[in-house]
């Protein structure tokens, strides 16, 4: 499914735990960067990407720091050079703090049909400390305008295993989210990435982080509270209502190909057995070579046979669905288990062949580092 991945690296303040490309917004360059886009879109299909793309997604950064105008300006670029499906799913990562009614209002006009709202916590305590700049009334008030504004398709994300965080204080958290009634959740368990404000203060003993105890019984509660409430948990981290899962993040599990454009953003280009592109984390240097009418993306990978078919059980196999145990055999020549007999029983039990598809169990998705590392 051919895909398209917009990168806006600009937040108002960066949070300590975040290791993406981002910056602290500036206006000038928060100013120039659509242009930015728009040229990179025009010069893209030159360097062989092709169209129509099926799915949009803004990420960041700070999506939501944009205005309305420059969002559809860059859809309608889009649209021009490649095309874009009827239907296709237009996602917007979205921060509660950088909302209003008008900007919400916009972005649908402008075409986006799908809203990601950073909610992370609705504890005022937890937010500060994950530096977050919204309010739990601020993340009520943003969903509320979404839906004024028509985003029927909203999902809202929620992280768990924080410093200091209770059982109690998850259960409320997950009360409050489902009160909301979204169409969509992500939950993910707090890492410490490398190079970030929270690994030198956890290095420094300024906060710890639940024991894998902790973290697991928060994983298997998250589970089983929204499975009760209706939630298909259809990837390790995510949860959706029938039909409203996320189709560009389900076209990376299943190795589609898209197009990434902006500084930091990642491509996977899928002819042959593969090859993974990125555009160095520097808007200088983003702007330097757009200017030169060069690609400004450089080759991180290109894979063979054996590293296309680990990369496709790695993706697939965080997916309710599973790798398809036909699919992988016309695709590669042989099955799973002949392929990777070591690994496969490495996973013992947490991983079986079941309607024609190989998948973890729940707690096979909660050793996924650990039962993983054979196939890779």
């Amino acid at each position: 499914m051919p895909a398209l991945y917009v990168h806006i690296p600009f937040c108002r303040r960066k949070c300590p735990y975040c290791d993406f490309f981002s910056l602290a917004e500036h206006g000038e360059d928060l100013t120039a960067y659509p242009d930015l886009l728009s040229r990179h879109l025009e010069l893209a299909p030159g360097q062989g990407w092709r169209g129509p793309f099926e799915s949009v997604f803004f990420g960041g950064g700070t999506p939501s720091l944009l205005p309305p105008a420059a969002i559809g300006r860059i859809l309608e670029t889009a649209a021009r050079r490649f095309g874009i499906t009827a239907g296709a799913e237009i996602s917007l990562e979205a921060n509660p703090g950088t909302v209003t009614p008008d900007t919400l209002a916009g972005y649908r006009a402008a075409g986006v049909n799908r809203l990601s709202l950073g909610i992370q916590s609705f504890s005022p305590a937890s937010l500060r400390r994950l530096g977050r700049i919204h309010s739990p009334q601020q993340a009520r008030a943003a969903v509320a305008w979404a839906r004024q504004a028509g985003f029927a398709n909203l999902s809202c994300d929620l992280m768990f295993a924080t410093p200091g965080q209770s059982r109690r204080r998850l259960l409320r958290d997950l009360d409050s989210l489902l009160q909301l009634d979204p169409a969509h959740v992500s939950c993910y368990g707090l890492a410490i990435e490398e190079d970030t404000p929270f690994q030198h203060q956890h290095a420094h003993g300024e906060f710890s982080l639940p024991g894998e105890e902790t973290h697991a019984d928060f994983f298997r509660l998250i589970h089983e509270r929204l499975t009760d409430a209706g939630f298909r948990h259809y990837e390790i981290s995510n949860y959706a209502r029938p039909g409203r899962e996320c189709r560009h993040n389900l076209n990376y599990w299943q190795r589609g190909g898209y197009l990434g454009i902006g500084a930091g953003a990642h491509s996977f280009a899928d002819s042959g057995w593969g090859r993974r592109l990125a555009v160095p984390g520097d808007l200088p240097l983003y702007a330097q070579r757009l200017g030169e009418g060069r690609d400004p993306a450089e080759v991180l990978e290109g894979f063979e046979r054996t590293g296309a078919m680990a990369e496709t059980l790695y993706l697939g196999l965080r997916t309710a669905a599973g790798v398809d145990e036909a699919a992988f055999r016309r695709r590669f020549g042989g099955g799973v288990a002949e392929s990777f007999p070591a690994a496969v029983r490495h996973a013992g039990q947490h991983l079986q062949l079941t309607a024609g598809a190989w998948r973890f169990d729940l707690s096979g998705w909660l050793l996924y580092d650990h039962l993983i590392s054979p196939f890779l």
